[in-house]
């Protein structure tokens, strides 16, 4: 179970362990992370799942795959080079450790 935490917004921390084989947007969704708002479920269809990854993480994770790259054209916040859609992250033990930072808005 990898050891995750969301840097806030408002510069507070949310850290709590997640369940290997989910989703990182499960995980938020499920321990209620506030600003991952996955309208669409994880169908990489809405980009409200955004988040910045953590720029050490980003090599870890597998590389992005055409829909979610074109769905990150539509986020509501500034897209940066460590942008991803947290419902195409899938958690392993390999991300024990994984610090991501929620975009100021979603929508």
């Amino acid at each position: 179970m990898p050891d995750i935490t969301f840097l806030l917004p408002d510069g507070t921390e949310q850290g709590f362990e997640a369940p290997e084989g989910v989703s990182l947007m499960q995980a938020a969704t499920g321990y209620g992370v506030p600003g991952i708002v996955a309208d669409c479920g994880g169908a990489a269809t809405c980009a409200t799942c955004h988040v910045y990854v953590d720029p050490a993480w980003i090599d870890r994770l597998p590389p992005p795959e055409a829909d979610e790259l074109d769905r990150l054209e539509f986020t509501a916040s500034e897209r940066r080079p460590t942008s991803r859609l947290s419902c195409r992250v899938p958690l392993t033990a390999d991300l024990q450790g994984l610090v991501v930072q929620v975009p100021d808005e979603q929508w």
